[in-house]
């Protein structure tokens, strides 16, 4: 006798609708992500509630759907979100953007291959949004200097962190839940690396057609760059007694500064040298050089050299070295104190407690040798680079005596980047040998940075994202 499956009863279709529903608000690019995920929470805990469902005498709460808040998958996803920064915050990842930076100029369509791999291998255990950070501002100032498009090979990078993403368990938030999920209905724990060798097969094929064919279909995109962030400031790199540079040929200095440009070299008062590769800088040297702030300070540690010039002095009252240091943005406007003067005139350090070390004016090329940066008159529209103490730069803000823009960034302070490196590999050791679940080491991982000074709370706070914490949980 032919038996008949039982049909849905109205609870279970109607969280089927409900599942529908999510799936269109998750496609809706007006609604935020957190809107639509708290959306569905409220409708599914509003439903049981208000309609009980009972099964065999046992009853299903309608706070048993909050248990998501505190699911395995959960806290092992926020944490790893947090070891990630810290390899941001710490720069630990930045030695290996500065080598594939400079190896594009040697072999560009080799060190094609070596980002694509490179990108999808540290996206296996880090989440890839760390590593787009670290590769973005890369391969936008390749494509710049080279003509190429800058799709043809942003997108291809992109799509190699997903596909890394695959090859192991915590590659993905979407691997640790489904994983987890496994584990909560009976079925045997899947290791890290138990889908590894399916993965590595499907990205050999991947990253060939995302190097050989994807830049080769790729649609052109023209960025608006024109008059749009990143700005270029331009800034003098200060080479010190002592500093690796000192000795070196320009051309040398380009080899660890990749895409560096220097347009002068001036070697005292009044001196000035053209910028050809076989010159040789000293200490004590200025180099004049145009680019982001991220490159300037990139550039800066790269060569030895300091970004900021005499008029500005280091101390122990203004230190450029302490963990809280940010650089922003900041327009001069029309009445403003410094509109008209120059950086010396108005005690610029004293005054606000922040280094000048660059600025931008559009349209017109700014030469800064010869008179230092305090003594080069503002102009209404120009924008400083300045660096300073975060509470400095909030107080500025706040007093809206000077326009500071948005682009605020913290500092990466590199001598913790080490230590950082060694918690990432435990954490991901000891869960890949079966000491301790992924949840349990991420926790430790994240307690570890925290109490050696790698992160602090706010920068915990920054790492964990709120769409993706309700998409999991919801």
């Amino acid at each position: 006798m032919s038996t008949i499956a039982a049909l849905p009863n109205l609870h279970a279709l109607s969280v089927m609708v409900l599942t529908v529903i999510a799936l269109g608000l998750f496609m809706r690019e007006r609604i935020p992500l957190e809107t639509s995920s708290i959306l569905v929470l409220a409708a599914i805990v509003g439903l049981f509630e208000l309609f009980p469902y009972e099964d065999d005498g046992a009853r299903l709460r309608a706070v048993d759907f909050f248990l998501g808040f505190g699911h395995e998958a959960l806290v092992a996803v926020c944490a790893l979100m947090v070891v990630g920064h810290g390899l941001v915050r710490t720069g630990a990842l930045e030695p290996l953007g500065r080598w594939l930076g400079n190896s594009w100029a040697a072999r560009p369509k080799l060190s094609f291959l070596l980002t694509l791999v490179t990108g999808a291998s540290l996206s296996a255990f880090v989440n890839n949004t760390p590593i787009v950070v670290l590769l973005l501002p890369i391969l936008v100032s390749v494509a710049l200097r080279t003509g190429q498009s800058t799709s043809g090979i942003l997108m291809p990078v992109g799509i190699a962190t997903l596909i890394g993403g695959t090859a192991t368990t915590i590659g993905t938030s979407t691997n640790l839940l489904v994983v987890s999920v496994a584990a909560d209905m009976g079925l045997p724990r899947i290791g890290m690396f138990d889908f590894f060798k399916p993965a590595v097969m499907a990205a050999a094929v991947g990253i060939a057609f995302l190097w050989l064919v994807a830049p080769r279909i790729s649609r052109e995109r023209t960025p608006p760059m024109s008059d749009a962030s990143p700005r270029l400031f331009t800034a003098q790199l200060r080479i010190p007694e002592g500093s690796e540079a000192d000795g070196l040929k320009l051309s040398e200095l380009r080899k660890k500064a990749s895409g560096m440009v220097v347009s002068a070299i001036q070697r005292s008062k009044g001196t000035a040298l053209v910028p050809l590769p076989d010159a040789v800088v000293r200490a004590g040297d200025s180099l004049l050089v145009s680019d982001t702030p991220a490159r300037l300070k990139e550039y800066e540690r790269a060569i030895g050299a300091t970004l900021y010039s005499e008029d500005a002095p280091v101390d122990d009252e203004h230190p450029l070295t302490a963990p809280d240091q940010q650089i922003a943005e900041i327009v001069v406007t029309q009445g403003s104190p410094v509109e008209g003067v120059t950086l010396k005139f108005v005690r610029f350090l004293e005054r606000y407690r922040l280094v000048a070390l660059a600025l931008h004016r559009d349209g017109r090329a700014v030469a800064t040798l010869g008179p230092g940066l305090g003594d080069f008159k503002l102009a209404t529209g120009d924008v400083l680079l300045v660096q300073g103490p975060r509470d400095q730069i909030a107080q500025m803000k706040r007093e809206s005596e000077l326009l500071v823009l948005d682009a605020t960034a913290d500092l990466p302070h590199h001598a913790k980047a080490g230590t950082a490196l060694v918690i990432m590999g435990a954490v991901v050791v000891l869960a890949a040998i079966g000491v301790v679940s992924i949840a349990v080491s991420a926790v430790f991982g994240v307690a570890a940075l925290v109490l050696t000074g790698c992160l602090n709370w706010r920068d915990v706070n920054q790492a964990l994202s709120a769409p993706v914490i309700l998409i999991v949980v919801a």
